[in-house]
């Protein structure tokens, strides 16, 4: 249903990466299965309407968040644009309809004091329980993404440097210091990695495995387990990115150093975790001095 030049289009065009090409693919397979009654045989581009997009974002306006809405607007808009350029159809039905408004919501993070405990806890040094716990920990002092991790390969890390070189989003690379115990960690791992999975081709994946490397939902549920123990509502590779965002600006990090380190292409989109340092300062204000909110009713709901 779905060409192999539009997969190429989104690929080497849009320079999307290989998770958005992945949720663009599935987006416009859900859409062609709902506007069809899941005869996708009968799927027919050109007679889609402006209305029938409209009607499927609707119908899942209760179930989805703004953002995922508004990226299946763009999956659709960006299908239909390509078949446009091929001269398939004459007129994009997504390109009216409107984008879901994100919320502006305070990004959630794991306490500082909760992340020290769970890595300075004793490990057992086995193989599963060792890449858990670098996995924490890289994303935890980096803040890479989840798919940057998985991308990552033993030709990324530069021991000598102390750095490594992170492929973000459009493939744009950047480079992020290690702290020596971290890279002593990475090291130790090699090894260990190295005699439990031996002729491992080359470049050598940071973390295989048994196709070649981690998928995202094992990544998601290594994490998951991870922060059991934790009293963060959400628990995914994503919050160790807000995490380690939080802490660098606590502990004096300028917004253009997060800036870099986050691979974020415009400051706007980590000046969020300004307003989250504030809200956590103030929020620990009005609990530590004793005239701090006195009276306040909206004060009151921060404690």
């Amino acid at each position: 249903m779905i060409p192999e030049e539009f997969i190429s289009y989104l690929s080497n065009e849009l320079n999307r990466s290989p998770y958005t090409v992945e949720a663009y693919l599935r987006d416009i397979r859900q859409f062609a299965e709902w506007v069809t009654n899941n005869n996708l045989d009968s799927f027919q581009p050109s007679s889609i309407t402006v209305s029938d997009i409209r009607a499927w974002i609707g119908k899942l306006a209760s179930k989805k968040t703004p953002a995922s809405l508004r990226r299946k607007t763009q999956s659709l808009r960006a299908y239909f644009r390509w078949m446009m350029k091929r001269g398939l159809i004459s007129s994009n039905p997504a390109a009216d309809v409107t984008l879901a408004k994100k919320g502006k919501h305070l990004p959630e993070f794991v306490r500082e004091s909760e992340m020290e405990i769970l890595l300075e806890t004793p490990s057992s040094g086995s193989y599963t329980e060792t890449r858990d716990r670098l996995i924490l920990e890289i994303l935890y002092s980096t803040g890479i993404r989840q798919a940057e991790l998985l991308g990552l390969r033993d030709t990324d890390i530069s021991f000598s440097s102390r750095e490594m070189k992170v492929t973000g989003k459009r493939n744009k690379q950047r480079i992020v210091p290690l702290p020596p115990a971290l890279l002593q960690k990475i090291e130790d791992w090699q090894r260990l990695r190295d005699d439990h999975f031996p002729g491992l081709p080359s470049p050598v994946p940071l973390f295989p495995g048994e196709k070649g490397t981690l998928s995202k939902m094992q990544l998601y549920r290594i994490v998951k387990k991870g922060l059991g123990t934790t009293t963060s509502a959400a628990k995914s590779p994503h919050i160790l990115r807000h995490t380690f965002a939080t802490a660098m600006l606590n502990h004096g990090a300028n917004l253009d150093t997060v800036k870099e380190m986050l691979g974020h292409a415009s400051l706007t989109t980590t000046e969020i975790y300004t307003h989250l340092t504030f809200e956590q300062l103030r929020k620990n204000y009005n609990q530590a001095h004793p005239r701090a909110g006195k009276n306040d009713p909206e004060e009151e709901k921060l404690r």
